[in-house]
């Protein structure tokens, strides 16, 4: 069985002062002693965070690419070695099952999701595999992240030439360890992954922290996340949830692709212009709420907070699925007894 979070670097954290909290089964790093200071860095400096929620799966095999087109949202197969993307995962109805990021290489797909789930995700592709030439592997590699504008041009002063294009990878040294690095669609603001081995985990982390990076912790990743609208799966999205709610479909799907698991879903809701029954907004708190707490309209519920954090400058914020008839910007809504506002973009407050 999978473990949901690993603690790779836990004494690592320690030693930076790290306090930790339980998230999702399992524990992350929820400062490091200065939320102030490490919301900056994953702006406008280079935050590092350790992604233990996170897990990869590995896919080779002659038949991976055709595999994998028939079954996510996403054109797989016409990207090429040092290229990728993100895509879903559905059931037959549209519910979204998995997020994944798919990096190509030569011989093998590299699939990044919740490591609690891995098991799951292997389950469900040896399913459609039947009897296709198709291989799955667990790994135990550790996921990091750099966050902030200024990741690129530490990583470029570590001698590594960065991906471009969203989800766009490739294999580099870093303190003389074998990295996958992948520019990060679903980071806040962008970003960057690292792929590394458990053992090179702490070599890996040392040299970016030395080059300047500064960790990170949940509470001010999350403030991002917020402020940017950036949903991650089980934090914001689960399996009750339709693509077009997430307000992803851009992200992760492609209109010109072949048939896959749940597209015809995608394509009724497309052709209906995309409406959906509720969807995900930021909102404005007078005061601070716990994630999952009901958002009232009229005294009726008309949705639930997901994320929520305190931004510096704008005070309590969140993330929330609320009612198709309360999207609009400026919308005053109630969260256990204080007021609650739908708004369109943080920096125009």
């Amino acid at each position: 069985m999978t473990s949901s979070h690993r603690w790779i670097l836990k004494d690592v954290h320690a030693a930076a002062g790290g306090v930790f909290r339980e998230q999702r089964g399992g524990g992350v790093v929820a400062s490091y002693g200065d939320h102030d200071a490490e919301l900056t860095a994953a702006l406008d400096g280079a935050g590092l965070v350790e992604m233990a929620e996170r897990g990869v799966l590995e896919v080779s095999g002659p038949k991976r690419l055709e595999l994998l087109q028939g079954l996510v949202s996403n054109d797989v197969a016409g990207r090429r070695p040092g290229q990728g993307c993100r895509a879903a995962l559905m059931t037959a109805k549209g519910h979204l099952r998995f997020l994944l990021r798919l990096l190509v290489e030569e011989d093998v797909v590299h699939l990044e999701t919740d490591r609690d789930r891995l098991d799951l995700l292997q389950r469900v592709l040896e399913h459609y595999r039947v009897a296709a030439p198709v291989r799955f592997a667990a790994t135990s590699r550790v996921v990091l992240a750099l966050v902030g504008v200024a990741s690129s041009r530490l990583l470029k002063t570590l001698g590594i030439e960065t991906p471009v294009s969203p989800e766009d990878h490739a294999r580099v040294t870093l303190a003389g360890q074998d990295v996958l690095v992948a520019r990060a669609g679903d980071l806040p603001g962008g970003g960057f992954v690292l792929h590394v081995g458990p053992e090179q985990a702490e070599a890996v982390w040392g040299a970016l922290s030395a080059g300047g990076a500064r960790p990170v912790g949940r509470d001010a990743l999350d403030a991002r996340r917020v402020e940017d609208l950036t949903p991650w799966y089980e934090a914001d999205i689960t399996e009750d949830n339709l693509l077009h709610e997430t307000g992803l479909l851009g992200e992760l799907h492609s209109p010109t692709k072949g048939c896959y698991v749940g597209q015809e879903v995608v394509a009724r809701l497309e052709a209906r212009g995309g409406n959906v029954n509720k969807a995900l907004r930021r909102v404005r708190l007078s005061a601070p709420a716990a994630s999952g707490a009901a958002v009232r309209a009229d005294g009726k519920d008309v949705g639930r907070l997901t994320t929520t954090a305190v931004s510096p400058r704008v005070g309590p914020i969140a993330l929330a699925w609320i009612h198709r008839g309360h999207l609009a910007p400026g919308t005053q809504l109630d969260v256990a007894g204080a007021s609650a506002t739908v708004v369109d973009d943080f920096s125009q407050e």
